[in-house]
């Protein structure tokens, strides 16, 4: 940009300054670099302006300022979004990090949560009462994207997805109107927000419904060695739908760390993990338990009765920021032979220490919930998997690992019913948000139209401009698939940057980007990584269920 565009925008920035109660950063300031960053250490974009808001009246002014000068907008809520629609170039990027607070209504069991909420600090604010409901399982994702799309976590089989449990939100409108969200005011825009993503408006604070939970559960993760893993699946596949509602199945596989649980031998050596929460009494626990924690022959195990916060966090360190991320998800009407046989073979072969594959047992009150009640769509019981990868920065096979995400992606598939949850979009072109919100993807384009003609929310997936620039995208992994000659090794590692893409970008065929992926991914790397992090279980000795 010129100089003198500069300074123009530099005026323009000092005069919302007046108006603004909180930050305004702009680029070469002291906190830009640090602020622009997101979740994914792979997403390097530049905004023009960083809008740090500190209250609602805070977004309807920077929104209103965006839009009187004509700049795009991205929204951060909690940054953790894998394809970095947080922070976008060129744009106002209006912060919620900062808007923060939770009240909590014991009587009522109802808690009212600000935007800029971490699942961390709603849990430490409810759990003073014994009181949670469904929502994430890293304590620094923030509430709000996880909350719009859907929402797993834990609780899911006893108590439904996050939006399940939504009761109103405050919305901001594109002309900046402050709405109260819910069923009663605004039905069918309180059915889009339950699910449909931030693509009406930008939400300021949620009202969830609360559940007695804890502060102590029985949890906590068990772990097979990837010899058993098909043994272990093929049980779970026949366990898991009638299991009780009170039993959380979340599955974990990846490459061990050094805990202190598990044998020294077995570091940095695949494996298969479940991590169990039962929401419940604990004597009834152990014995629903009991069968699955004694199929084939466990390495170990530390599921006891623990703090439901500590659970919350135990998988933090696998979510570290700042390293790059690619995933996608399937999700499997039943775990068949064959895709057991994928699964297995996926982590024999993941592309880095730091990558796992995760994935939902989907029963239970999840799955009774009517598919046009929410924006979610049907929630058939089955199985919901993702494939992870992760690497450190500036790793020059970046495109080798997403190519093994993309790989295991299509093998997986094939064994699925074609549909997907929306919690998990990655950069799925229409086809794939198309699939995400099935027989409601009418309603929500009708919706987009009625509260954001002028497609101000732009950069989410209800967006018609969007939609027809996202089909023209070559995303940086497609390119790191088509660039397979040798000599052109070097300057792919230099020039791909994760989704840093503009629909100036040329066009590709999916069928063609099939055709030339590598024929195999690249080795595994047999090191130790701190998988399990934050609050550790209590308990150091190699994990026996039979001491509880």
């Amino acid at each position: 940009m010129e100089q003198a565009a500069l300074d123009r925008r530099s005026r323009m920035f000092r005069s919302l300054r007046t108006r603004f109660r909180g930050a305004l950063i702009q680029p070469g300031e002291d906190a830009y670099d640090e602020t622009r960053r997101i979740w994914n250490g792979a997403v390097d974009r530049r905004p023009a302006l960083i809008a740090r808001c500190v209250d609602a009246d805070d977004v309807v002014t920077a929104l209103r300022f965006a839009r009187d000068h004509a700049l795009p907008i991205s929204v951060r809520g909690g940054g953790h979004g894998v394809a970095g629609n947080a922070v976008y170039d060129d744009a106002v990027m209006i912060d919620l990090t900062l808007i923060k607070g939770v009240s909590v209504d014991p009587a009522k069991r109802q808690a009212r949560a600000a935007a800029g909420v971490t699942w961390g600090e709603f849990d430490l604010a409810t759990q003073r009462y014994g009181l949670a409901t469904t929502g994430g399982t890293v304590s620094q994702v923030g509430i709000s994207g996880l909350t719009l799309h859907g929402g797993f976590g834990h609780l899911l089989r006893k108590r439904g997805l996050t939006v399940d449990n939504l009761r109103a939100v405050e919305l901001i409108t594109a002309e900046g109107e402050q709405l109260r969200v819910d069923a009663q005011s605004e039905p069918e825009l309180f059915w889009g927000l339950r699910g449909g993503g931030g693509n009406f408006g930008i939400a300021t604070s949620f009202t969830y419904d609360l559940h007695p939970v804890g502060p102590l559960v029985l949890g906590g993760p068990v772990y097979w060695p990837i010899e058993q893993a098909a043994e272990v699946l093929r049980f779970l596949r026949d366990f898991a739908p009638a299991a009780p509602d009170e039993l959380g199945i979340m599955l974990v596989a990846h490459q061990l760390p050094p805990l202190p649980f598990l044998p020294p031998e077995q570091y940095g050596k695949p494996a298969l993990g479940l991590l169990l929460t039962w929401a419940g009494e604990v004597a009834e626990g152990i014995r629903v338990l009991t069968p699955l924690l004694h199929v084939a022959s466990p390495l170990g195990d530390l599921v006891r009765p623990v703090p439901y916060r500590a659970l919350q966090t135990l998988l933090d360190g696998a979510a570290a920021p700042g390293n790059g991320a690619y995933w996608r998800s399937v999700r499997l009407p039943q775990l068949s032979d064959s895709a057991i046989e994928v699964f297995v073979s996926l982590l024999d072969s993941l592309p880095t220490r730091l990558s796992f594959l995760t994935g939902w047992a989907i029963s239970g009150a999840a799955s009774r919930v009517a598919a046009d009640a929410t924006a979610v769509g049907e929630r058939e019981v089955g199985f919901e998997i993702r494939l992870i990868a992760v690497w450190p920065p500036e790793d020059p096979a970046a495109g080798q690992h997403a190519a093994w995400v993309h790989e295991g992606w299509n093998r997986l598939r094939a064994h699925g019913n074609g549909r997907q949850y929306p919690t998990f979009l990655s950069d799925e072109r229409l086809s794939g948000v198309r699939a995400a919100y099935q027989d409601g993807w009418a309603r929500l384009v009708a919706l987009k139209d009625r509260y954001d003609p002028g497609n101000v929310f732009r950069l989410n997936a209800i967006s018609r401009r969007a939609l027809r620039a996202r089909s023209r995208l070559i995303i940086w992994y497609q390119a790191a698939l088509l660039r397979t000659q040798p000599q052109m090794e070097s300057d792919l590692a230099n020039r791909v940057t994760l989704f840093r893409t503009t629909p100036r970008m040329m066009s590709v065929d999916p069928a063609d980007l099939s055709a030339r992926r590598p024929a195999a991914p690249p080795a595994r790397v047999d090191a130790a990584v701190p998988f399990l992090g934050g609050s550790a279980l209590p308990g150091s000795a190699r994990g026996s269920f039979s001491r509880l």
